[in-house]
């Protein structure tokens, strides 16, 4: 298994000290996201994403991909009502499949919550209809690149829309592309009624990615979630992916999530 570090964690670091310290730690790849490169994502060139990508293979890492993706510019939207935005939000989402392939990144977890919420006002089915128009138009592009798109189910408390892995898969056969795939993360599947290894193994066949963290908003092995029935069903479904960790509670300081985190994982994959 190899293991990776969103690096968001490091706040206020810039990228190369951040790939530094993620390399040092024992990470094989760093997980980004683009609102850390800049403020405004879409002025992410192409030769931006490739010298992001060069700095990542020279200390030693893999860029796995992409997450947090549509966090700015706030405004898109995957099931908005409105066409012009839609557009954007389609537009938005072949940058990023560029932006990441030009770093050498194969998968992109979408997940941005608000920006997926179906109002009340819309009609549900017309509003899931256009969450497929706008992700399949994207997913041309990411076949092209060689990139996958990773949906990924959220608690309710976060959106009122793709909140199981079963949601999600419905959603991903209804785009019907080799290049939409699931994402599973500890800390949201612990919002399902189901067990985490139970989703895992139901999803087997649909996951391109996971995020290791727990409910605490803190790193693998912090909380109360058990990882060793995680890691025999990943290893059951025959999982080849990446394990990054994703924390939303950056105390007492990234150094310490990265090395506690790792350390974690490693030993826990190891049994």
């Amino acid at each position: 298994m190899k293991f990776a570090l969103c690096n968001e964690t490091y706040v206020g670091w810039d990228f190369d000290a951040t790939c530094e310290h993620i390399a040092s730690s024992g990470y094989d790849g760093v997980e980004i996201a683009p609102f850390t490169l800049n403020e405004d994502p879409r002025e992410i060139s192409e030769s931006d994403a490739t010298k992001i990508g060069a700095k990542a293979k020279s200390a030693g890492l893999e860029v796995v991909g992409l997450h947090w993706l549509l966090v700015k510019p706030s405004w898109l939207h995957l099931t908005t009502d409105d066409p012009l935005l839609q557009k954007d939000t389609v537009n938005f989402g072949k940058h990023l499949v560029r932006t990441c392939a030009a770093m050498n990144g194969k998968v992109m977890v979408w997940g941005s919550p608000k920006q997926r919420n179906i109002l009340p006002e819309w009609n549900r089915t017309d509003a899931i209809e256009r969450s497929v128009e706008t992700l399949s138009k994207i997913c041309e592009t990411a076949s092209e690149c060689g990139v996958t798109i990773a949906m990924e189910p959220l608690a309710q408390v976060e959106t009122n829309f793709l909140n199981t892995a079963k949601e999600t898969i419905e959603l991903i056969n209804k785009i019907d592309s080799p290049s939409c795939r699931l994402h599973l993360d500890v800390k949201a599947m612990s919002d399902e009624q189901k067990s985490i290894p139970q989703i895992i193994t139901e999803s087997r066949d649909y996951i391109a990615h996971f995020h290791a963290n727990d409910p605490n908003l803190r790193g693998p092995g912090t909380g109360e979630v058990q990882y060793g029935p995680i890691v025999e069903s990943l290893r059951s479904a025959n999982y080849k992916g990446y394990v990054s960790v994703e924390v939303f509670d950056y105390s007492p300081d990234p150094e310490t999530i990265a090395k506690e985190s790792i350390t974690f994982l490693k030993e826990a994959f190891s049994k």
